[in-house]
């Protein structure tokens, strides 16, 4: 392990413990070999976490930073850092004991160092990582809300072993490695002095006990990989980016624990006519040069259906109007956005032989200098 611990976090030397778990749980969501079919997230997932469990222990990061990477790494095998404590093979650790969130108190300290049931919180059970995936939506679902089906392909517990890892009464027996405890004392030479540490043993991985037999069908894990099709509730109003979290339907947890939850990031598909910002809708709306002049009533398509609008007479074309509450729904919020409409005059690509006449009349009473041979809507359109 050469990797430095805050690069292998992303983190800066001077970042939070919060900051460092938060990366940490980002580490997981990638990494975890439960959720990643990469070849190298096992590894990945390991440094991870070796890092986070040194990063988040103040007498072990502060040895960290005083030592460096490769004199710690060294310490750390020897048990001069007093890693070793932290439970699993090579000094790696597990998910819970002091590695998944801290020593809690004094008496914590005493029972890792000297003895007592310090690794005994690696039997418990344990909540399943949380999942992450995407789901893409129109405009339309998104104003309106909608139950979409999703298929997902996740990590679940095995039918064939519950879970176990082995067939139903499969024959065990005392694992000789912990004499049934589950976890293994080491007593270690430090520079403090003899330290005793307990950590999960690596035969039976903390279980106690070996099974003759493993499952064929998830290779002993207890989780295999499975296709489910799940709803989703989409709130009206939910915007591009946001996430949603479906409790439980993560990956399973350890022990007996309860799965963890399913994250669903939401994309809102681009839409042709409306363009959103925020819980505001923006469109145009064509109209004719002689409705702009004397002014028309006009209807506009709105998400909810079509609408009236007034169009005074004189309008100018790129002029901007407001249609009170007719944009998205506001999220956990009272009350709807706008709907902004931008009035662009359209013209006409050829004219009949009286509204020609009508047109050349008009340019003349307005004093215009128009040459016929150039389309008086040509002249109009260079104008804008």
């Amino acid at each position: 392990m050469t990797e430095d611990f805050y690069d292998v976090l992303g983190v800066s030397r001077d970042a939070s413990e919060e900051e460092i778990e938060e990366a940490y749980r980002d580490a997981v969501r990638k990494y975890h070999p439960d959720v990643s079919d990469a070849p190298d997230a096992e590894e990945k997932f390991k440094k991870a976490k070796k890092a986070k469990e040194v990063l988040t222990d103040d007498e072990q990061r502060q040895m960290y930073d005083q030592m460096g990477h490769e004199q710690f790494v060294e310490a750390d095998k020897r048990g001069a850092t007093g890693g070793g404590a932290r439970g699993g093979a090579g000094g790696m650790g597990g998910m819970g004991g002091m590695g998944g969130g801290g020593f809690g108190d004094v008496q914590d300290i005493f029972d890792q160092f000297f003895g007592g049931g310090g690794g005994q919180s690696q039997n418990r059970p344990r909540q399943g990582q949380d999942l992450k995936t995407g789901l893409e939506i129109d405009l339309e679902e998104a104003y309106h809300g909608a139950e979409k089906q999703m298929d997902v392909r996740r990590p679940e517990t095995c039918s064939d072993c519950d879970g176990q890892g082995h067939p139903p009464g499969t024959d065990s027996r005392t694992c000789p490695e912990c004499n049934g405890q589950g976890q293994t004392t080491t007593v270690q030479q430090t520079p403090f002095g003899r330290m005793q540490s307990r950590q999960t043993c690596r035969r039976c991985e903390g279980e106690g006990t070996i099974y003759e037999e493993t499952c064929s069908t998830c290779g002993g894990n207890g989780v295999v990989r499975e296709d489910a099709t799940l709803t989703v509730d989409i709130p009206a109003g939910i915007r591009d980016g946001q996430t949603l979290r479906m409790e439980r339907e993560g990956a399973p947890g350890e022990r007996g624990g309860p799965n963890g939850d399913l994250l669903v990031e939401i994309s809102v598909a681009e839409h042709p006519d409306f363009e959103r910002e925020g819980d505001d809708l923006y469109t145009t709306a064509g109209v004719s040069f002689p409705q702009v002049v004397f002014g028309d009533t006009i209807e506009i398509e709105t998400l909810d259906g079509p609408v009236e609008l007034d169009v005074p007479a004189g309008t100018q074309s790129g002029e901007r109007f407001r249609l009170k509450g007719k944009g998205m729904p506001r999220l956990q919020r009272r009350g709807d956005g706008d709907l902004y409409v931008q009035i662009q005059v359209v013209t006409p690509e050829s004219l009949g032989e009286e509204q020609r006449e009508a047109l050349e009349q008009f340019a003349e009473a307005s004093d215009e200098d128009i040459d016929v041979d150039q389309s008086f809507f040509d002249k109009i359109r260079d104008s804008f």
